[in-house]
């Protein structure tokens, strides 16, 4: 378990690193699994963009001064989990999960809720690891311009309290 990451809220100066990061690792756990109008909408402006809008409802994991994973939630719902690939597998995605699940419950709800594309099985594995349960598929509306972008997705859900 990584011990020198420093979680705290973001603020509007880690809107570019955030998008940095969610642009990466959302390729790298979509391309191929959602429909090519939508990756062709993820360009790096929207994620620049998306990342400065959502700010305020997410915490970074930084380490040495250098933001290296986000979550973001919103209600119930955790919107995005991700983290720079150079630091996967050192325990600093299972601390931003419990970050989320605890802003979930601080948000007054007993479970939280999020969407992971069908065939993303890394992240899949990883949220029935933490005791995520798949409540089975569902269509998902991401947002894109100049509409949102129907994608298959498994809803999973967790107990919070």
């Amino acid at each position: 378990m990584a011990t020198d990451v420093l979680l705290r809220p973001a603020i509007e100066a880690d809107a570019a690193r955030v998008a940095t990061i969610w642009q990466s690792g959302w390729h790298d756990g979509h391309v191929g699994h959602v429909p090519d109008e939508l990756v062709a909408a993820r360009t790096t402006a929207s994620f620049t963009t998306r990342a400065a809008s959502m700010i305020h409802d997410t915490a970074v994991a930084e380490i040495n001064g250098l933001v290296v994973g986000f979550v973001t939630v919103v209600d119930d719902e955790v919107e995005q989990v991700y983290l720079a690939g150079d630091h996967r597998g050192a325990g600093i995605a299972d601390m931003l999960l419990d970050e989320a699940e605890r802003r979930v419950c601080a948000n007054g709800h007993r479970s939280a809720w999020l969407a992971v594309v069908s065939g993303n099985a890394r992240a899949r594995a990883f949220y029935e690891r933490r005791g995520w349960r798949d409540d089975g598929p569902f269509s998902y509306e991401a947002a894109a311009e100049p509409m949102p972008v129907a994608v298959m997705c498994q809803r999973y859900r967790k107990l919070v309290n």
